[in-house]
């Protein structure tokens, strides 16, 4: 755009006038940046939400790049140059990141025509700056107002004085309906489903479509848990219908979550949408195709686990400050000597304190932490197994291996390269695997318990009979151990079908080559009992509990 310079007087006041007006009627931010005079005003609701110091303000370059993300500036720095340094660049359009006032990054859209002087100098950036990060306002494919649409009502004071609920709905394996019959399928069920609801809606209830496949009625009427239960008993049998309708053509649940409030509470928007989608998503996570009503008690056990994982997570990241490596001893029944020890992990902070392993380690999985802290347990392992093979040759040491870290890292190697930097020989590091892991198996699994084999790297499996028991692992997988839970031996002990069943796992385990290991021994009588059996190995506080390895050196190697 080129503009005469006897009518660049008075262009900057004209155009910050047209942003005042038209400002407040748009979600937009609209700006001018004079070059000439190196100054840029910009909608007051920009400033009101970014980390610039005033709504109009001189050194520009300075004063963006405070709010510009770091990593962003240098694309925005090259598109002004592009300005100055090419006459034919006249519209800058770029996405990058500005900085809120709250500390957030927030992506926007920035657009704007370079204005020039008729010798081609820009003269000015004029244009707008939209956050394309933003929630929709409406939904066009279920023809419903959005979550933004509902956060802005709540915050005009929808709640106020009001008593009711919220019942969040989510479409079960929504993302096999798109899988199977495709995106425009998938926006039929969306459209339909919003039509189910819709025609169970209350006086005083409203419905909104958020995101994915989730939409959420307001109840603003006073009703209650008992009111919102009916309701989704309600839009099941209308979705019932619709299917049957359809002829079955494709056959779907709903799960929702509930949480009722009071016009008392004083809820915000951001707190009413958490708690309602961690009621979802345990409706969801309790098997789907039902409804589950807020619970503090279940919320505050949730945060728990959440604050220990964002605790185990900075003690990784601290060197594993908090994490332990114990060991405890396992004993050849015959010679009654210990020939071997099982790697078992423990965890303590300040804030927590110890922390049981069955509470930490599936948060561990749950988090993918169990990585990195599964690759520094192996580590352990194996400095363990060198320092005490200096005092036994053959010893061997076992370590837990999580089925994630089969089916998301390279194990196998990390294995070899652990067991090659301490100078073992693949034999001295035995890779125990839980028996209910195993149903996770897929190509990964298979290829790195072939690679075991091939290495000649033994394989335990743990905790065998408390699953699936699903006896084919035994001959695909060549296990050279099988492990018995305690859990199991208390059974044996105390019950003679029991102990006769456990009698033909050892009698079977033997007849394939492997040797059998029982845990959770801990007095003289389960050890006679058991020793009748005739297991190979024998685990269990009788002998030892886990200890650090400097304890476990004085109590069982260097005595």
């Amino acid at each position: 755009m080129i503009i005469d310079h006897n009518k660049r007087e008075g262009l900057f006041e004209h155009f910050k006038n047209m942003m005042d007006i038209l400002g407040p009627c748009m979600y937009d931010y609209l700006y001018i940046w004079d070059f000439d005079d190196d100054l840029y005003c910009i909608s007051q609701a920009a400033y009101e939400r970014f980390f610039i110091p005033s709504s109009q303000f001189h050194d520009v370059s300075d004063n963006l790049k405070n709010c510009v993300y770091a990593g962003d500036w240098e694309c925005l720095q090259r598109d002004v140059d592009r300005m100055f340094g090419d006459p034919d660049f006249d519209f800058h359009n770029l996405q990058y990141r500005w900085l809120s006032r709250n500390g957030e990054n927030i992506w926007i859209n920035c657009r704007g025509r370079v204005v020039r002087s008729e010798e081609g100098r820009p003269l000015y950036l004029v244009g707008c700056i939209n956050e394309i990060g933003n929630k929709q306002k409406a939904d066009n494919v279920s023809g419903l107002l959005g979550e933004s649409s509902l956060r802005d009502e709540i915050k005009n004071g929808g709640l106020d004085g009001t008593d009711g609920f919220i019942l969040r709905i989510g479409i079960d394996n929504f993302k096999e309906i798109n899988e199977n019959k495709g995106l425009d399928y998938g926006d039929m069920i969306l459209r339909k489903t919003a039509e189910c609801i819709k025609e169970v809606l209350l006086t005083d209830q409203k419905l909104y479509k958020i995101v994915a496949d989730e939409f959420i009625v307001m109840d603003f009427g006073g009703r209650n848990e008992e009111d919102a239960r009916n309701m989704y008993d309600r839009i099941c049998a209308r979705i019932g219908s619709f299917i049957k309708d359809n002829q079955y053509e494709v056959f779907y649940t709903v799960s929702a979550g509930i949480k009722c409030f009071s016009g008392a509470d004083n809820i915000s928007d951001s707190e009413l949408m958490k708690l309602s989608e961690f009621a979802l998503n345990e409706a969801k996570n309790g098997g789907r195709n039902k409804c589950y009503v807020y619970s503090e008690a279940d919320y505050n056990v949730f945060r728990g686990k959440k604050n220990l994982i964002r605790t185990m997570r900075r003690s990784v990241n601290n060197n594993f400050e908090g994490f332990e490596a114990h060991f405890q001893p396992i004993i050849d029944l015959k010679s009654g000597e210990v020939t071997h020890a099982e790697t078992l992990l423990r965890f303590r902070s300040d804030e927590t304190g110890a922390v049981s392993p069955v509470e930490f380690i599936p948060l561990l999985e749950e988090s993918a932490l169990i990585i990195p802290v599964g690759r520094w347990v192996l580590g352990k392992a194996a400095d363990a197994c060198r320092e005490i093979q200096k005092s036994i040759p053959d010893f061997k040491i076992s370590f837990n291996l999580s089925y994630i870290q089969v089916l998301k890292s390279n194990a196998l190697d990390e294995i070899l390269s652990f067991v090659e930097t301490a100078d073992l020989e693949p034999g001295s590091i035995i890779v125990e695997l839980t028996e209910s892991g195993l149903l996770e198996t897929n190509n990964n699994f298979t290829s790195f318990c072939e690679g075991l084999m091939s290495y000649k790297i033994p394989l335990a499996l743990d905790d065998f009979g408390t699953g699936y028991s699903n006896f084919h692992y035994l001959y695909n997988l060549n296990p050279s151990i099988i492990k018995i839970d305690r859990s199991f031996t208390i059974k044996a002990l105390r019950n003679d079908y029991e102990y006769n069943l456990l009698r033909h796992m050892a009698d079977m385990t033997h007849s394939i080559g492997s040797k059998f290991c029982i845990e959770g021994i801990e007095t003289k009588e389960e050890l006679d009992r058991i020793s009748s059996i005739n297991p190979d190995y024998i685990q269990g506080y009788y002998y030892g509990r886990p200890c650090p390895l400097g304890e476990f050196m004085d109590k069982f190697i260097l005595k």
